[in-house]
């Protein structure tokens, strides 16, 4: 049985890990990625899907301290697991390196039981073998924004550049709980009247909206008129 996100977090609340040990051990493995095979496929189906700010890459830091750290990564993923509307994307060569790092820090059952967490939850998507897990998910599953750790992708001269090839927003976690809106941003994505959160964010289990408790509402009063 697929464990849930409540449980994996109890089972990594006695875990004495930081965001910055988290970015160190990422920073470490792709760095010695060259000592390894390099991961993705050459085998690409086309892009065909369409750009969507509700299409989100989480990277291997973000998926990592959501886990380990808490705090604005699991914020910030906590506004995605709330809405099923939104999605999460994410390559095997992302989550590899989420693995790893969980691994690392955390040991290599509890990195086992959160793969098969996030199996349940991501969309998965294709990359080019050597590209950058989290900018080519997002390139390849039409991700319009990017959660990171990385100063290297979330710096100002790094949003510039990116700006130029991809329509992409790249933010650290704080930065991305801020300014992600479901409100503002759910008449674009689904269009309606935003109804609310539609997901347990520690189960992944539906709950109900305020549009379902408006819909009872008004039933009850149709039926107390009509009664």
């Amino acid at each position: 049985m697929t464990a849930t996100f409540a449980d994996l977090f109890d089972r990594a609340a006695g875990a004495d890990v930081s965001a910055e040990t988290v970015s160190t051990a990422l920073a470490e493995r792709r760095a010695n990625a060259g000592d390894r095979d390099t991961a993705g496929s050459d085998d690409l189906p086309p892009v065909d899907r369409d750009p969507s700010p509700a299409r989100v890459v989480a990277d291997a830091d973000v998926l990592a301290a959501d886990l380990l750290v808490g705090g604005p990564a699991r914020e910030a993923l906590d506004a995605l697991r709330s809405h099923a509307w939104t999605t999460l994307v994410a390559s095997d060569p992302l989550l590899d390196d989420a693995e790893a790092v969980i691994g690392a820090l955390a040991g290599d059952g509890l990195a086992d039981a959160w793969r098969d967490a996030i199996e349940a939850w991501r969309e998965p998507v294709t990359q080019p073998p050597g590209d950058h897990p989290a900018l080519a998910s997002a390139y390849r599953g039409g991700a319009m924004q990017v959660v990171s750790l990385d100063p290297s992708l979330t710096g100002a001269r790094a949003a510039a550049g990116l700006r130029d090839r991809m329509a992409v927003s790249v933010r650290e976690p704080r930065a991305f709980a801020t300014v992600f809106s479901p409100a503002r941003l759910y008449p674009e994505a689904v269009g309606g009247e935003y109804p609310g959160p539609d997901r347990d964010p520690r189960t992944m289990e539906p709950v109900r909206t305020n549009a379902d408790e408006r819909h009872d509402t008004d039933e009850r009063s149709d039926a107390d008129q009509h009664g």
